[in-house]
């Protein structure tokens, strides 16, 4: 993540615990699957496109250029390659990263790359 992407998402979310959860924030940015469920059928749909754009757009332009400049790929990232479609798994990397972001922002850490991702 850049600069850019990273002063964005400090704008948006003003104070971390304004969102209870990543997953909050991450369903905010509209980076999860819009939902159409009644009778305890479930139907999933594609991303709901609520919340800041800019935000949501950047995060997913940085999830692609992740997966397509990328030599080493997490083991995760490439088995959800061969399963789903290249625009799915860069929707599915934005929506870690978003979590990621809230998380901490929220708890104040800084960020320390392992390689178990």
């Amino acid at each position: 993540m850049g600069v850019l992407t990273a002063t964005a998402a400090v704008s948006v979310i003003g104070q971390a615990r304004t969102f209870r959860s990543g997953r909050e924030f991450a369903a905010y940015l509209g980076l999860v699957p819009r939902q159409n469920s009644s009778g305890g059928k479930v139907k999933l749909g594609g991303i709901s496109k609520r919340g800041d754009m800019y935000l949501r757009t950047l995060l997913i332009h940085g999830a692609r250029s992740v997966i397509s400049s990328s030599r080493h790929l997490p083991e995760r990232l490439r088995q959800m390659l061969t399963r789903r479609p290249t625009n799915v798994v860069a929707v599915a990397l934005a929506n870690k990263m978003a979590r990621t972001i809230w998380a901490l922002l929220a708890y104040g850490r800084t960020y320390e790359a392992t390689s178990a991702q």
